[in-house]
């Protein structure tokens, strides 16, 4: 399989380097995963000789250690375990460097460590995986036997950990699973796979599971399973299957034991939940970007003329005076006249009472007043309104959205959010995300910004959309896409619209058709409070909206779309305030008349000129 850069589900594997013992065959196969490898070196002196006589062994380890600390990507301890027993000892040092994977070579690992399997296995102090044979070359094909649970999640992480040319699951059912298709544990396991088209998968119906994946095995070079889901009972046995597999498989084995808990029900949904986790890390390490990787604006020029691209910006703004002129100046200045990376600039104005609108027009920009547009759908308050109709009026295949307060105004957020649209065309939405310093009196407090998206969107969307939970700040205001895919996205006319585009972009395209950018700082003026509880009240709104068609039952009824503020007068007496707050839906543009008419306008221009 073709690793994606950037992707590497197990980042740190610990590794015993036993004197005159094993080690040296798990430094080899681990050196097929895209991970740092830990050495720590264990002298097991003999019941009856004195710990001192470890002290030439341990001489003899650490030059050893020291040439393998040479390879960048392998950290040699210095402090070398000499023990009569120094299994104890490595399980408390695996739970303070906490490694993504403790590799044992089996059988051989257990008998230097003077250590049983079910004393490995029934507590590991990590996750744990016993390899039998060795790596030695980049494996053609990884198979990796699946059910459920965290053995089977942590297997899957390990094989497409491991760099290889393709990985296959194999979903083992029995013939007497009446449910096979909805067994619990492996519905987080399923929802994932799904998801990972570049994953081939099989089905196999049978009650010899050992004997499917012995079959199945002759075309893999390696094998990876999970151990047996019950406790481990007998010292030497890891489960029946995979007892089986070790000893008479061909290829290469690698038997793995999840170090959390075990679920109490063995077939309780939660366990196959934690699979949803391998989803969004891999997401989240190919998916994320720094605005620094873009800053070479004449190699993203060259991308937009080679794929043929318009590139427009779109600015929302009410009463933004103090922040718009100097947005406008910078990005114009910056992004069209030292390099042609914008091909527009638009201001779409929520009918500002200030000078908003005289500021961007002096900067020569057009403005709109987004009430004035599209005026049969009837004028709306919000900005998710503006962003809609800026669809109607700006021309680019790619559009991007940044906010008009930003009081530390940069390019890098506009070329942070087009970079990944320029060198991913599988990317349709790109969020950005920052820090928010929030002023606090006279003094800034780092981080202190972001309130709703931690009290309210990211926790609704773990709730009910947990592969979105990758996502640092689902409320940025500065973010893009591309307009095939923003022109069929439902608009939420107020604080709803980031969440709604959101899950609709996920909805239609997936996960991976998602990116996010770090622009380091954004600095703007804070809401109060009240504010804060009205933008989370229509985000919540919306997230129920969209359940709304998952269930495919109504939730919402008119009477909920009224929020109750709580107020008080000079005199210190309470009373409430009732305010609707309704959070409603646009229709997808390409399903408006007029904004078909306008493209097709566009498109015959294009064709004259």
């Amino acid at each position: 399989m073709q690793k994606q850069s950037g992707f590497m589900p197990i980042r740190t594997i610990l590794i015993p380097l036993v004197h005159d013992g094993p080690g040296i065959h798990a430094l080899d196969s681990a050196r097929h995963f895209d991970a740092e490898i830990i050495l720590v070196g264990v002298v097991a002196v003999p019941p009856d000789q004195s710990l001192s006589m470890g002290a030439a062994s341990a001489r003899a380890l650490r030059k050893l250690l020291r040439i393998f600390g040479k390879d960048p990507r392998v950290t040699a301890k210095s402090q070398v375990i000499v023990d009569y027993e120094p299994w104890n000892r490595l399980s408390r040092l695996a739970l303070d460097e906490k490694p993504d994977l403790l590799l044992l070579e089996f059988d051989s690992h257990l008998k230097a460590l003077r250590v049983s399997a079910s004393d490995v296995l029934v507590r590991p102090p990590c996750d744990v995986a016993l390899i039998r044979g060795k790596i030695s070359s980049k494996p053609k094909q990884v198979l990796v036997p699946v059910r459920g649970g965290p053995h089977a999640e942590l297997a899957f992480r390990v094989g497409l950990g491991l760099e290889s040319k393709g990985v296959t699951t194999l979903h083992i059912r029995k013939p007497d699973d009446a449910k096979a298709d909805l067994d619990a544990p492996f519905k987080g396991l399923d929802r994932v796979l799904r998801q990972m088209p570049e994953v081939a998968k099989q089905v196999e119906v049978t009650d010899d599971a050992a004997q499917v994946i012995l079959e199945n095995a002759r075309r893999a070079d390696v094998i990876i399973l999970g151990t047996t889901i019950q406790p481990i009972t007998s010292s030497a046995s890891l489960g029946p299957v995979a007892d089986r597999v070790l000893h008479e498989a061909h290829c290469a084995v690698i038997a793995v034991k999840s170090g959390r808990p075990m679920p109490q029900a063995k077939f309780d949904e939660s366990a196959g939940m934690e699979a949803i986790s391998i989803l969004v890390d891999k997401w989240f390490a190919e998916n994320t970007f720094h605005a620094d990787e873009f800053n070479h604006l004449r190699e993203l020029v060259e991308l937009k003329r080679r794929q043929g691209l318009g590139i427009s910006l779109a600015l929302p703004a009410l009463n933004e005076e103090e922040t718009v002129g100097n947005v406008v100046r910078m990005m114009k200045r910056e992004l069209m006249e030292k390099t042609p990376l914008l091909d527009e600039i638009v201001l779409i104005d929520s009918n500002s009472t200030d000078r908003t609108r005289e500021i961007a027009e002096k900067e020569g920009v057009p403005v709109y007043i987004h009430q004035q547009l599209l005026e049969r759908f009837g004028a709306r308050r919000g900005k998710g309104d503006a962003l809609w109709k800026s669809l109607l009026v700006t021309k680019g295949d790619l559009i991007v959205w940044i906010d008009t307060d930003i009081v530390n105004i940069h390019p890098r957020f506009v070329y942070g959010i087009i970079g990944p649209l320029l060198r991913n065309p599988d990317i349709k939405f790109v969020k950005g995300y920052y820090r928010r310093p929030l002023k606090v009196g006279t003094k800034m407090q780092a981080g202190g910004g972001g309130r709703v998206t931690e009290l309210t969107a990211r926790p609704l969307l773990n709730l009910f959309y947990p592969e979105l939970s990758g996502v640092v700040q689902p409320l940025s205001g500065e973010y893009g896409g591309r307009r095939e895919a923003l022109e069929q996205a439902t608009f939420y006319s107020g604080y709803g619209v980031e969440t709604g585009l959101l899950i609709d972009v996920y909805e239609r395209y997936g996960l991976n058709a998602i990116a996010q950018v770090d622009l380091l700082e954004r600095v703007h003026h804070n809401q109060h409070l009240e504010a804060l509880s009205k933008m989370s009240f229509a985000i919540i709104q919306t997230v129920m909206h969209k359940l709304e068609k998952r269930f495919g039952r109504e939730v919402l009824e008119d009477v909920n779309r009224s929020m109750k503020l709580i107020r008080h007068d000079k005199s210190g007496r309470y009373f409430l305030d009732v305010e609707e707050i309704a959070e409603r839906a646009r229709p997808p543009m390409v399903e408006v008349k007029e904004y078909l008419e306008t493209r097709r306008l566009m498109d015959e221009t294009d064709k004259t000129i």
